[in-house]
């Protein structure tokens, strides 16, 4: 089977080299920085929910409505010492006098290629600084023994600095923890847990297809792995990816259930393609229940092109909807 990604996909090592190199000379200093900081002034908007679900169109209309501050592409270069990587990025950027080093894009686009954007200052997914304190091996769940090796205060005193240098609330993707949100929101003060569901027909299509599109093939696995892998891998891959949806959809709704009514919202896609505006006000609701307002209007989109279409042959339809009711007993529609 074919486990390697296309070359557009792959890491490239000499540039992992120079990044271990530069974080590893910045984190003392980084370290000493964060100590200074203990919890983040402001809720931080964590984004949950399945691959493939419109977490980064999600993430990138925060970016571009001015409210948030979020991990850049830039940004996420200093994943070891991320205080410093926003210091210096707002030195380059907000401070650039006569745009004397670079001409940066201060615009976030609404495109993206499997999570992936482009631009300095575009929305980043920031996996490397997660991975810093989540030590997850094959799968993305840790159990309470595992939980107790987190640098939990660390991990606050950088998501605090971060917010610190830009003055905002910080905005951000956290699927990696889907099945550690708990844990999470034990540690943290002020969070919202956004959980951004798509119609499962829909996100399985776009799963399959995001196979294809970062292997050249439709067998190997993509994205986070639910506890359920090991039932799933030796599956077809409409069963697996059926299988990887429902469950990661599942441990969310079962987790969003005990986190309290002001430090969690569910967004569907479609609901969220069609009102954005809507879904605007209902996060600064949400922030306003934590003692945090929102002080500027919305002025972004007032819609996004919602690509829930069928691109797959009818007999591959069929298969997708029989593989999810399998798990869910359900019949889902196109």
């Amino acid at each position: 089977m074919k486990t390697e990604r296309l070359d557009e996909h792959k890491r490239k090592e000499k540039l992992e080299e120079l990044l271990r190199d530069v974080n590893g000379l910045l984190n003392p200093a980084e370290l000493k920085a964060a100590a200074s900081f203990k919890q983040n002034k402001y809720p931080v908007v964590m984004i949950t929910g399945c691959a493939r679900s419109g977490t980064t169109l999600l993430l990138q209309w925060l970016a571009g409505t001015g409210a948030f501050c979020y991990p850049t592409n830039m940004l996420s270069r200093f994943y070891g010492a991320p205080h410093i990587g926003a210091k210096i990025q707002l030195m380059l950027t907000k401070h650039d006098f006569n745009k004397e080093i670079f001409d940066f894009q201060e615009e976030v686009p609404f495109h993206s290629n499997l999570g992936k954007t482009r631009g300095a200052l575009a929305p980043n997914e920031f996996w490397y600084f997660w991975r810093r304190f989540f030590h997850y091996g094959d799968i993305q769940y840790l159990n309470k023994e595992d939980l107790r090796s987190v640098d939990s205060q660390l991990f606050l005193s950088e998501l605090a600095a971060i917010e610190a240098v830009f003055d905002k609330p910080l905005a951000m993707k956290a699927m990696i923890i889907n099945w550690n949100i708990p844990f999470l929101l034990s540690i943290m003060d002020k969070a919202l847990v956004i959980f951004m569901k798509r119609r499962p027909f829909y996100n399985i299509q776009s799963m399959l297809e995001a196979r294809m599109k970062y292997y050249g093939d439709i067998k190997p696995w993509y994205s986070f792995k639910p506890p359920e892998y090991a039932d799933l891998k030796d599956r077809d891959p409409f069963e697996q990816v059926a299988g990887q949806v429902y469950h990661t959809n599942l441990a969310v709704e079962e987790a969003m259930k005990g986190i309290e009514d002001s430090r969690r919202l569910e967004i569907s896609y479609e609901a969220f393609c069609a009102h954005p505006e809507q879904v605007f006000h209902r996060i600064a609701d949400k922030l306003s229940q934590q003692g945090y307002t929102i002080g500027i209007p919305y002025m972004g989109p007032k819609h996004f092109k919602n690509t829930d279409s069928v691109r797959m042959s009818h007999e591959d339809c069929k298969k997708i909807k029989a593989a999810y009711k399998n798990f869910s007993g359900d019949e889902i529609s196109i």
